[in-house]
């Protein structure tokens, strides 16, 4: 009977002491509870009507989804996102033999400056760069939003990441 007890004592403890443990890394920094998110700057140049609107609504929706962080107004939010994008290029990728472009390449960069809004203290600035293709043998601007939001897209999971991870 002690033998059982003690591989049941040791697997108690195992499972127990896993318990704290997490693969997801929500570790937001101290502090941080709310985040504001106000429009992003668009300091590109680049001639896209609504992108600083999508890509706010994009990180807030991925924010709201996430739960680690809940979206507040300026005013109220333990912290804030200010975010400017500051360049979209659209490059050639794929030229066929008639030198046709082919396909397509949009990068976005985009400046992020997170701040702790309590304590008056940014808790980090970053740069963040992305690329979406997309095929440019039909002369529709669909296809090039297509691209545009492939950039978008993997660009506010990184942002996200790094706010809700501390590693």
């Amino acid at each position: 009977m002690k033998k059982y007890s003690f591989i049941l004592l040791i697997f108690a403890f195992i499972f127990n002491s896993c318990g704290i443990y997490s693969f997801k890394g929500n570790n937001p920094p101290e502090g941080i509870k709310t985040i504001a998110v106000p429009l992003f700057t668009d300091n590109s140049g680049f001639a896209e009507s609504g992108l600083k609107e999508q890509f706010t609504e994009l990180l807030k929706n991925k924010i709201i989804s996430d739960n680690t962080l809940r979206l507040a107004d300026k005013t109220t939010a333990d912290g804030a996102l200010n975010c400017t994008i500051t360049s979209v290029k659209d490059d050639a990728l794929v030229i066929s033999g008639n030198e046709n472009v082919t396909k397509r390449k949009i990068t976005i960069n985009v400046n992020v400056v997170f701040e702790n809004l309590k304590k008056q203290k940014k808790i980090w600035d970053r740069n963040y760069e992305n690329w979406g293709e997309y095929n440019s043998s039909t002369s529709s601007f669909s296809e090039r939003q297509n691209g545009i939001t492939l950039a978008r897209d993997k660009i506010t999971d990184d942002i996200l990441n790094d706010i809700i991870s501390n590693w």
